[in-house]
């Protein structure tokens, strides 16, 4: 009898040693075979650089504002019917958005592209500061290469579902207006995205890092008020300035900052101030961005600022016409699972690397950006990053930036990273940002970018443990919260940003 039983424990401990060991055999091949797979997609990326800078170029050249990107929009869907992928354009009432899919069944991965340039930041790829053939906007947050780039992650993911070595399904998502806010809320409002089972995207930068924290909540709201038109030397006290409401609600403003957490903001710009100056203003329109760490501290300001709105149409005996929330988007959830993959590929596939040509050319933008307080932008040392930050151990709040994917977080597991791609240092939205972009820095920027997204799609389609811990942390962090928003129900997407 005792012999028996050893007989028997001995068979389970034997049938047990060689599943651990095919166990461990599979995954060891898995592994193999995922870092193959990373080394084609990366293959892929280096074989067509060129025809993802000459995009690039194109839509650089474009600088193309939000909701108006027709031509940047169509350089992305046209490279990507090009290699297959089958494009649903014109989604959510925005004729610059669209859906690019490729494959079926499996895992379905989204990555976002963003091409809106911004107002106000000439196009010159120059590195000193100068006016370019585009003298109304410029690429002064990277949009032409977080296109590209993540187009190109797309397609190399395309060739391994193809070829038969991945299963499942890849989307790129054209996501116009970035820059207010637009784009990807109402597409989420229209249903996008909240299949997925994961999002990535990227970002220009100054660093390599990913991404590990929150971002700004936002509304950006118009305020339109009403006068009555007079001759403002012969008849004043016949008319009501609608401008002088304006005014009147941006000194109220200017004291509400006084009594708002320190780490929220309130910027605005008069879009509507009068015909000229001998009439007494009919109409005035102010543009407002209410920014805060969270979203319902940013909607506790934002309706300040419309209490504001109606006193000083009351002070001045006009009408607040019309308060339009064009947009809005929430702060940031963290995904640790997501975080932790790309960076290890991060890692794994390398930063950029620089020639002296780039270098200079860096260096002088370092020099030649005329800091307000006069700082030397070269006294770090550094021109352009060649190290990867550490991940963050904790997931930060807060952040100076808002974003519109941070909307995507609070439904779908999303990641995304940073690649250096502009000196160091220099702040976003200025011109040294829109001279490197159009130049081979940019360019390899994209193609670390396309890379490190393409290889951590690749775990998410080959690895069930990566996904299932996605989704968990997810739930995990969603969970505890409530969705509110200050958009009406039912609002389409606005026509123009401006």
């Amino acid at each position: 009898m005792i012999n028996r039983k050893f007989g028997m424990l001995l068979g389970v401990l034997l049938a047990t040693s060689s599943w651990s060991a095919l166990a461990a055999d599979a995954s060891q091949t898995k592994s193999a075979d995922s870092a193959q797979m990373k080394k084609d997609a990366a293959k892929w990326v280096d074989a067509n650089t060129k025809t993802l800078e000459a995009s690039n170029r194109k839509i650089w050249t474009y600088a193309e504002v939000g909701l108006e990107e027709h031509k940047s929009s169509k350089e992305l869907q046209d490279l990507l019917k090009a290699n297959g992928f089958t494009v649903q354009a014109g989604v959510a009432g925005m004729p610059t958005a669209f859906v690019a899919t490729y494959g079926k069944d499996g895992p379905v991965v989204g990555i976002l592209a963003e091409f809106d340039a911004l107002l106000g930041v000439s196009q010159s790829d120059s590195p000193t500061p100068k006016v370019g053939a585009n003298p109304e906007s410029g690429h002064a947050c990277g949009h032409s290469i977080f296109g590209v780039g993540s187009v190109g992650a797309a397609i190399a993911v395309k060739q391994l579902i193809a070829s038969g070595a991945v299963k499942g399904t890849i989307k790129l998502y054209g996501t116009p207006a970035e820059e207010t806010g637009i784009g990807k809320v109402y597409m989420l409002r229209d249903g996008m995205f909240k299949n997925d089972d994961a999002i990535l995207h990227w970002h220009a930068g100054d660093k390599n890092a990913v991404s590990y924290r929150s971002s700004k909540a936002l509304i950006n709201a118009k305020f339109h008020f009403k006068g009555v038109a007079a001759h403002a030397s012969a008849a004043p006290a016949s008319g009501r300035s609608a401008l002088d409401a304006v005014e009147l609600m941006s000194v109220g403003v200017q004291y509400m900052r006084e009594h708002i957490k320190q780490e929220a903001r309130i910027h605005s710009v008069i879009t509507k101030g009068g015909g000229q100056p001998n009439v007494v203003p009919q109409e005035a329109e102010a543009w407002y961005y209410v920014r805060a760490n969270n979203f319902d501290d940013a909607y506790s300001y934002f309706s300040w600022v419309r209490d504001i709105a109606e006193s000083a149409a009351k002070m001045t005996k006009t009408e607040l016409d019309a308060v339009t929330v064009q947009s809005e988007t929430h702060d940031m959830l963290g995904n640790r699972p997501l975080a932790e993959a790309l960076h290890k590929n991060f890692a794994l596939l390398g930063q950029p690397q620089w020639t002296p040509t780039e270098l200079a050319f860096a260096v002088t933008t370092q020099k030649e950006f005329k800091d307000p307080f006069g700082f030397d932008y070269t006294k770090a040392g550094i021109a352009l990053s060649t190290k990867l930050e550490p991940l963050n151990d904790v997931f930060e709040p807060g952040g100076q930036a808002s974003t519109d994917v941070a909307d995507i977080s609070w439904f779908v597991p999303v990641g995304g990273l940073t690649v250096a791609s502009h000196g160091y240092g220099l702040p976003m939205h200025s011109w040294p940002v829109v001279a490197a972009t159009g130049t081979s820095i940019g360019t390899k920027a994209l193609a670390t970018a396309s890379k490190v997204l393409a290889a951590t799609a690749i775990d998410l389609f080959t690895d069930p443990q990566l996904l299932a811990a996605t989704k968990a942390d997810f739930k995990k962090v969603r969970e505890p919260l409530t969705w509110r928003t200050a958009i009406p129900e039912g609002q389409m997407a606005p026509k123009s940003v401006r």
